[in-house]
Order: C-alpha cells, then sequence, then structure tokens
C-alpha cells in the first residue's frame, strides 16, 4: 500500500502525482491519497523553507528551475515556476479534497494543472468553480461542503499526522506505513520497495 501526503501548492508533488499512478498501477498497489497543507508543515517543523525563498542561492535557484523543467518534460506535464502567485494559499483545494474523498484524483489532477499547467491563482473561488465545472462537481455544494468543520478538522489532522510520523514537506510517500519517502526523484527507490514487498509476499 501507497500512502500518498500532498499539497497541490507544491511543484515536486504536481510530479509525483502524475508519476506515480502509473506506477502503482503496473505493480497492483494501492494508492490512499492524504491531502494535506505544506505550509502548516513548514511551520512546524520546516521554517528553513521560508529562509531559502527570502535569500535563495542564484546558482541553485537557476539549476532547479532547470531541474523542473527536464523532469516535467519527462513527464509530458507543462509547468511554469514561478507561477505568478506564489507560494499560493491551497487551503480551499485541499479541504475539496478531502471533501471528495475516494473521488478527488480528477479534481486534485485539474488542480495541480489548473496551477502550474495553466498559471491559475487556485486560492480564488472563481478558479475553483471553473474546475469543479470542469470535472462535474457542484459548485454550490463544494463550497458549502468545504466549510463544514468536520473537513477543516481532517485536513489538520493529516497535516500532524505527517509531522508526528517523520514528514517534513510535500509529498511525502509511505509504503506499508513505516518506510517514508519524500519527493517526486524517490520514485525509483519507491517502485524497488514495492517490488521487494510483493515478492515476499508472493
Amino acid at each position: 500500500m501507497i500512502e500518498f501526503f500532498f499539497d497541490c501548492s507544491s511543484p515536486w508533488t504536481y510530479l509525483a502525482f502524475h508519476n506515480i499512478q502509473p506506477l502503482a498501477k503496473e505493480l497492483g498497489a494501492e494508492i490512499v491519497w492524504r491531502p494535506i497543507l505544506v505550509g502548516g508543515i513548514f511551520n512546524t517543523v520546516n521554517p528553513s523553507v521560508y529562509a531559502q525563498r527570502e535569500t535563495p542561492v542564484p546558482l541553485k535557484a537557476r539549476y532547479m528551475k532547470k531541474d523542473l523543467a527536464d523532469w516535467a518534460r519527462s513527464a509530458g506535464l507543462s509547468i511554469k515556476m514561478p507561477p505568478t502567485v506564489f507560494p499560493v494559499n491551497s487551503v480551499k483545494a485541499m479541504r475539496g479534497c478531502i471533501w471528495l474523498g475516494k473521488d478527488m484524483v480528477p479534481f486534485a489532477t485539474s488542480v495541480f494543472e489548473a496551477y502550474w499547467g495553466g498559471d491559475k491563482d487556485i486560492s480564488q473561488d472563481a478558479v475553483l468553480a471553473e474546475i469543479c465545472s470542469k470535472v462535474g462537481i457542484d459548485a454550490p455544494k463544494f463550497f458549502a461542503g468545504i466549510s463544514e468543520q468536520g473537513i477543516k478538522d481532517q485536513l489538520k489532522a493529516n497535516t500532524e499526522e505527517v509531522v508526528a510520523r517523520g514528514g517534513f514537506g510535500s509529498p511525502t510517500i509511505f509504503v506499508n506505513k513505516t518506510d517514508m519517502y519524500f519527493g517526486n526523484d524517490r520514485l525509483p527507490l519507491i517502485r524497488e520497495a514495492l517490488t521487494r514487498a510483493k515478492a515476499s509476499a508472493a
């Protein structure tokens, strides 16, 4: 089993979200999608991210932009880094993923594509309503749903859980509950872990 803790505001998560799905399908692994707020993680255990944004290392920043473009090309995705609005408040989108439950993947996919591919501000209700329309979600029900206290609490609980389990950003991925991986570039290692698990269960 794969647990995928994610926030749509992360570029590396955009790539990993796309890339892990065919991998899981190929190896017959179930993905449990766990929406989080990565800002909550940074505030709690990884505030160095903010310092890096304020005073970036120019050479490293330039390479990261190329690295993202290379990974996006490899995945067949378009990406604009940085988007016009960056960082973005993704709380409504991530609550939407919680509200949709097992049906969240088409919505989350559209949120990722709107923000990273289309440079749209996913914090705006109009953009979220447009995404709802695209994937066949009733927008008034969506906005009512994401305002429910239980949905807000679950997003907070997911965020606190990933920190408690050792996570420090998005995407944080677990194989069989305890084997943690971070980032899109760890997918070859996840493939190996799943293959080992499959072999030991045979």
